[in-house]
C-alpha cells in the first residue's frame, strides 16, 4: 500500500494479522478510519498517541477485516471480468440499463446520444484512438452527471430537512459519494452505470450527513424516513458495482 501524500505508514498486530495502514494527522478530534483499494487510512488527532491509535484500530477490527476484505473480492471480481472493447457496436452501463456506443467518421468531434434507440454516437476525426474514445465517454457520462445529480439532489435535500451548499461530480475509486462539514455534496460520476434507486439511495445517505456526520442509528433514521429501503439498496449497490464490466480500469 503506497502511502498517500502526508501520510506515514505503518503496521499493527490486530490478532493473528499484521495490518498495514496509512496514518495522517489532522486537527479533527477523534480517529477516523477509510477503507479503500489503497488499503487502510487512519486520520488521528495530533494529540493522540500510537498507542491510543493502535487500540483504536484493534477496537474496530471486525469492520476494518470486513472492509479489506470486501475490497479484496471487489478487485478479484473485476480482474475476472474482460474489459471493454471500445469499438462500434459496445455495449456500455447506463442508469441500470445498457446503451450502445456508435463510432463514425466526421469532419468534428461531436457527442449525442438518442435515447429512443439508446444509442451513444461519437464522430471522430480521421486518426482518433482508443484513449480519445474512452476519454469523450468518460466526459459525456459526467455531463450526464451533473445534471442528473444536481435535480435528484434539489428533490431530495427538502425532505432530508436540510440546505446543500454546493455539488461536485467527483471521480473517486473508494467512495460513491462524501458529504463535507461544510455541507458540500460529491457523487461519483460512475454512479450513472446504475438504476435510479440507487442513485436517489446515495443522494440520500450523503444529504442525511448534513444532519449526523457518522454513521450513528440517528444517522440512519435520518435515511430510512426518506429511503425506508436503504438497507437493500446498500447491498444490491453492492452487488451491481461488482458486476460492472471493466470500462476504466
Amino acid at each position: 500500500m503506497p502511502p498517500a501524500d502526508g501520510m506515514e505508514r505503518r503496521q499493527v498486530l490486530v490478532g493473528s494479522f499484521i495490518l498495514e495502514y496509512a496514518l495522517r494527522r489532522s486537527t479533527r478530534r477523534s480517529i477516523g478510519f477509510m477503507v479503500d483499494d489503497d488499503g487502510l487510512r487512519v486520520t488521528a488527532p495530533k494529540r493522540c498517541t500510537l498507542a491510543d491509535i493502535e487500540n483504536a484500530i484493534r477496537a474496530k477490527q471486525h469492520w476494518i477485516l470486513s472492509k479489506l476484505d470486501d475490497r479484496r473480492q471487489r478487485r478479484a471480481a473485476r480482474l475476472e471480468k474482460p474489459p471493454v472493447e471500445w469499438k462500434d457496436g459496445a455495449k456500455l452501463p447506463y442508469l441500470g440499463g445498457e446503451i450502445t456506443l456508435r463510432l463514425q467518421h466526421a469532419t468534428r468531434n461531436r457527442t449525442v446520444f438518442d435515447p429512443e434507440t439508446r444509442e451513444l454516437a461519437l464522430g471522430l476525426l480521421q486518426g482518433a484512438t482508443e484513449l480519445l474514445v474512452k476519454e469523450r465517454v468518460k466526459n459525456w457520462y459526467k455531463q450526464q452527471a451533473e445534471g442528473l445529480f444536481a435535480q435528484r439532489l434539489d428533490l431530495y435535500a427538502p425532505r432530508v430537512g436540510v440546505q446543500y451548499a454546493s455539488m461536485s461530480v467527483s471521480s473517486a475509486d473508494a467512495r460513491w459519494g462524501s458529504c463535507t462539514v461544510g455541507r458540500v455534496i460529491r457523487l461519483n460520476w460512475k454512479l450513472m452505470f446504475f438504476s435510479l434507486p440507487l442513485i436517489d439511495y446515495v443522494v440520500a445517505h450523503e444529504l442525511a450527513h448534513i444532519h449526523e456526520m457518522n454513521h450513528s442509528p440517528r444517522f440512519w433514521a435520518h435515511v430510512g424516513r426518506v429511503y425506508p429501503r436503504y438497507e437493500e439498496a446498500k447491498q444490491l449497490l453492492r452487488r451491481r458495482s461488482q458486476e460492472l464490466p471493466v470500462l476504466f480500469p
